[in-house]
């Protein structure tokens, strides 16, 4: 087999050197007196729980490649995506929720369905395409909509004196909205344009 298409096996030990990192990121924000130690921690953990669970359920899936096993992860992943974005915004409203779930679950789905079936030309079932390319659509999807209701938030939040001015003076909801939604959006689109931007310069060709 070609060295650059073989498979590189890492062992425990090596895998606990990525924790050296975590130890210089804890420094640097003792150093900048960050009070989140607790939080880097329990991060760490759960990602560590997270990396074996996965690595014990991917492993299973990739030996029984049956459409019954990447249905139920795939939706599993967006229920993540969606509870996670949902629990950075408590005070919206039930509509709203349904609202952003339809939009985390929906285009998704749509996407990963026309890049693997129409782009790569592969069953949509295959679990090595469609499991990582999933991962990395509902990532970005859930960083862009958390980043957005953050935006469209605050903003509502800092100009709320000037938004119920223009209610009292009849402008309509729809036309007072529409700046903060466009800012929001914008936002949202950030962290995707400039990964855009990087291709070709930090992202390699397989």
């Amino acid at each position: 087999m070609d060295n650059n298409t073989s498979v590189i096996n890492i062992n425990i030990l090596q895998f606990s050197l990525i924790y050296l990192l975590l130890l210089i990121v804890l420094g640097v924000m003792k150093y900048a007196k960050i009070d989140r130690t607790k939080m880097l921690i329990w991060a760490s953990i759960r990602m560590t729980v997270q990396l074996i669970l996965a690595g014990f359920i991917l492993t299973y899936i990739f030996k029984n490649p049956h459409p019954a096993f990447v249905i139920i992860y795939l939706f599993s992943m967006i229920f993540f995506c969606i509870k996670r974005v949902l629990s950075k915004t408590p005070h919206i409203n039930t509509n709203f929720k349904t609202i952003i779930s339809i939009s985390i679950a929906l285009p998704g789905l749509l996407i990963i369905i026309y890049f693997l079936q129409i782009i790569i030309g592969v069953n949509i079932f295959n679990p090595q395409y469609m499991i990582p390319i999933s991962g990395m659509i509902f990532v970005n999807s859930m960083t862009g909509v958390s980043l957005g209701l953050d935006t469209f938030h605050s903003s509502l939040k800092s100009q709320k004196l000037k938004t119920e001015v223009l209610l009292n003076l009849g402008a309509a909801p729809k036309k007072i909205l529409l700046p903060y939604v466009n800012n929001a959006l914008e936002t949202a689109l950030l962290p995707t344009l400039n990964s855009m931007l990087g291709w070709g310069l930090f992202h390699c060709p397989e």
